[in-house]
């Protein structure tokens, strides 16, 4: 079975309060099991232009899983305060399965 991964790039514009969404996604990700691949962390931009400086790629056991955390009660009360302290985008994708 393909796992699932979210693929975040982000802007962050109030560190202060990102601190606290990252804080709240924690009660998520740990009940359906996400784990960082990336998170954040040295990069460089090496086609096109790009206007986000923090990358996230999370792995879930599958597809579903990691459609069930975006939606989820704690991952939505987690969304406010990122939507408070961020720019960017989430895209939740299906892995490869050969």
């Amino acid at each position: 079975m393909a796992r699932g991964y979210w693929i975040a790039h982000v802007k962050v514009t109030d560190p202060e309060r990102y601190k606290d969404y990252v804080a709240a996604n924690t009660v998520a990700f740990e009940k359906y099991k996400g784990r960082f691949l990336v998170r954040g962390g040295d990069n460089v931009v090496k086609n096109g232009e790009h206007a986000y400086d923090r990358h996230v790629i999370l792995e879930f056991d599958d597809y579903e899983t990691a459609l069930e955390c975006y939606e989820s009660p704690e991952y939505r009360a987690a969304t406010v305060i990122r939507n408070e302290a961020s720019e960017g985008y989430v895209v939740v994708v299906k892995g490869y399965d050969g």
